[in-house]
């Protein structure tokens, strides 16, 4: 999918449309890393067993990841025009396929990587790195989740799936090379989320914009690119062959040309999908609140020096929290009174 010990499914990598690191292996091929658990005979770490085992392996699908996945769902309600049970179903089923797609590829990545993670500060916690989780228990849960990927794919609602499939050889191609090539890196794997929203829209049969398409990818790179930044402020490049193509002030000019791009395709969205005369308040109205948001991600990368986690950004930080759901509820707002005029009456 060279001799190498202890072959990976996928190689080296997170999966697309994640930000989970790896570097090349410096071990020598054949030859075992001292601290393996695998081939020493004092484990990093005592082998999990009963409960324990079964939250390691729960920890090894990274739950805490699966928010990005959602990412399939609310654009494409926004912009289907007939919701009903069936437009949910295949949606929701979608959000189902690309989690359980990045469950197998985490599970391949951490048993690949786990000589690299045992080098970094925090990833050699994870459950094969530490030698909690043996690499034959990591490669047999990933063949059932594997199994269940196959099953849900086959027996789900018909709609077209090519970009799970792609997704796939995004990873792989990722993986065997594309990983090491600064700005190749980033691209796909932003790549990796902009499948998951075509995903989305296919599986709820609506048109997807082009203008939101420029606007999620360089959303997904901007949050890509100040991963890497925080990864070049505390560690260096030693760790990420690409990295050493980089430079904290390179990062930074990038991100800025990113943050701009996002702006600008977002509020061509809005002005695509928004009709008038309503047009004007919705374009007016999220000016704000885009320019807020960008400037407070840039502020926790820059200022505060964090950017390691963006979904633990997005998710807790509670002025970005505060920010989405007031522009939430103003495009909310228009769109119903777009679609239900007679809407106005109830006002007072």
């Amino acid at each position: 999918m060279t001799v190498l010990v202890d072959p990976p499914m996928f190689g080296g990598s997170a999966p697309i449309g994640s930000t989970t690191l790896g570097a090349a292996d410096s071990r020598t091929v054949g030859q075992p890393a001292a601290t393996d658990p695998t081939h020493s005979s004092s484990p990093v770490a005592r082998r999990a067993t009963g409960p324990t085992l079964v939250r390691d392996l729960l920890t090894l699908i990274r739950p805490h990841q699966w928010a990005k996945n959602l990412l399939v769902v609310p654009l494409v309600l926004i912009d289907t025009p007939r919701l009903g049970l069936g437009v949910l179903g295949r949606v929701a089923w979608a959000v189902l396929l690309f989690t359980m797609v990045s469950a197998l590829v985490y599970v391949w990545n951490d048993v690949y990587d786990r000589h690299r993670d045992r080098a970094h500060p925090t990833k050699r916690h994870r459950p094969v790195a530490s030698g909690r989780v043996s690499v034959g228990v990591a490669y047999a849960f990933g063949g059932l989740v594997a199994t269940a990927l196959v099953t849900a794919v086959l027996s789900g609602p018909a709609f077209p799936w090519w970009p799970l499939a792609v997704y796939l050889a995004l990873n792989v191609a990722y993986s065997r090379g594309l990983k090491h090539l600064p700005l190749l890196d980033v691209l796909v794997v932003a790549g990796g989320f902009l499948l998951r929203v075509v995903q989305g829209y296919l599986a709820a049969g609506a048109a997807v914009s082009s203008w939101l398409l420029v606007s999620v990818f360089a959303l997904c790179l901007l949050l890509i690119l100040g991963k890497r930044r925080h990864e070049m402020a505390v560690g260096g490049s030693a760790h990420r062959p690409s990295l050493a193509g980089y430079s904290v002030q390179y990062l930074d000019l990038l991100i800025v040309l990113c943050a701009a791009v996002t702006i600008s395709g977002f509020l061509g969205y809005v002005q695509e999908t928004i009709p008038a005369p309503y047009q004007a308040l919705a374009l007016v109205g999220s000016t704000p609140f885009a320019l807020f948001a960008i400037a407070r991600y840039l502020q926790v990368v820059v200022v505060d020096g964090d950017g390691g986690e963006p979904t633990r950004v997005l998710l807790r930080d509670r002025a970005m929290l505060v920010n989405a759901l007031l522009w939430g509820a103003l495009l909310g707002g228009v769109l119903l009174v777009t679609q239900h005029p007679a809407a106005l009456d109830l006002l007072p």
